[in-house]
């Protein structure tokens, strides 16, 4: 008869790591280490010396351990459900953005037709606030002073006038926004136009792909037009 040293841990310490997540196989879980661990107990129980039977706390201790590993995986099983389904609904609420056009952070402006759309976000109040306008070569073409803004996201549109009352041609631009309170400057986020045409999904979640700013999080967004 085999006899147990109770000064032995029970279940070896590299099946107790991979419980505890410390193996790095992903072929062990922590259903079969429960499987393994029952198997040995047994194996165990049914070969102790009658004289000096298993320590029944240190079985209690590991029960408690095994009992504690199996709850983990079950709790990480039911969140990564949970993950999937809430980025299957972010999916489906980003696909109905699809033709829409947006405002994220961004300093590009596309003059097309005489006519941009682009967007300043102010984090509070501001007494006044300006934009300043350049060209591909990084000459200011206009500056435009805005009157009190309330904090957040305001969409605008520049009719393509310069500061010298002429129409500036089609093309790329690029723009500042400042602002102010009380004579004290603001910082102020100046926000790029884009349309969304497809979503994807990622390790990122879920992302808006718009053509000039690329993949953006629903995150990223600050309006919808």
């Amino acid at each position: 008869m085999t006899a147990v040293n109770n000064n032995q841990t029970i279940l070896p310490q590299s099946l107790l790591d991979q419980m505890n997540g410390a193996s790095a196989s992903k072929k062990s879980t922590a259903e079969e280490a429960q499987d393994r661990f029952l198997k040995l107990l047994v194996t165990q129980m049914q070969n102790q010396d009658p004289l000096n039977p298993l320590d029944n706390a240190q079985v209690t201790s590991q029960l408690a351990q095994l009992s504690t590993v199996t709850g983990i995986d079950k709790l990480n099983g039911t969140l990564e459900s949970l993950m999937g389904n809430y980025q299957s609904a972010q999916l489906l609420q980003a696909s109905n953005m699809i033709d829409h056009g947006v405002l994220a952070p961004g300093s590009q402006l596309a003059l097309a037709e005489g006519k941009a759309i682009f967007g300043v976000e102010f984090p509070s109040d501001v007494d006044a606030g300006q934009i300043v306008i350049k060209d591909e070569a990084g000459k200011v073409v206009q500056t435009i002073d805005l009157p009190p803004q309330k904090a957040g996201a305001t969409p605008l549109l520049w009719d393509g006038t310069t500061a010298d009352g002429t129409k500036a041609p089609d093309g790329n631009y690029t723009f500042e926004v400042k602002g102010s309170l009380g004579g004290k400057d603001v910082k102020a986020t100046a926000l790029q136009f884009g349309v969304v045409t497809t979503v994807s999904s990622s390790a990122n979640g879920v992302l808006l792909n718009v053509p000039g700013l690329g993949g953006l999080t629903l995150a990223d967004i600050r309006q919808v037009l």
